[in-house]
């Protein structure tokens, strides 16, 4: 559900920006479909709600997000190792899925994103029409 051409380099792109923010931060996704929906999740530990934005723009979701440093202003660093600072996380979006209709939801540090199959891209029967049956003429 996330667009992609059959070529192993685009493959390998994909991947990658699965598993990489554009500053090399990881930030770990979980996608899986179930029936009609695409469920994508974010892991964002220690990002306050009101800091993430998340937007869909020509074909492409952005995910903006913002974690401070803990540390308060004029105190010496021992070990830092947690990443901080703003975040940007883009995923191309399959034209089979309903942007328009999505739905997220942010608990304990995780973002949810509902993506809804679109109508167009839902299997559907097609109606045959036609005469009775033949009859046979001796």
């Amino acid at each position: 559900m996330l667009a992609r051409t059959g070529v192993l380099g685009d493959l390998d792109r994909v991947t990658r920006q699965l598993a990489h923010a554009e500053d090399g931060t990881v930030i770990p996704v979980d996608a899986w479909r179930d029936d009609d929906v695409l469920f994508v999740q974010f892991d964002l530990p220690g990002m306050d709600r009101s800091s993430v934005d998340l937007t869909v723009e020509r074909g492409t979701l952005v995910l903006s997000a913002e974690r401070p440093s803990p540390i308060p202003a004029g105190a010496k660093p021992v070990l830092t190792e947690r990443p901080t600072g703003r975040f940007t996380r883009r995923l191309t979006l399959s034209d089979a899925l309903d942007a328009d209709a999505a739905q997220a939801v942010y608990d304990n540090g995780v973002l949810t994103l509902r993506l809804p199959l679109a109508a167009h891209a839902k299997p559907r029967k097609i109606a045959i029409s036609g005469g009775g049956p033949k009859q046979v003429t001796a």
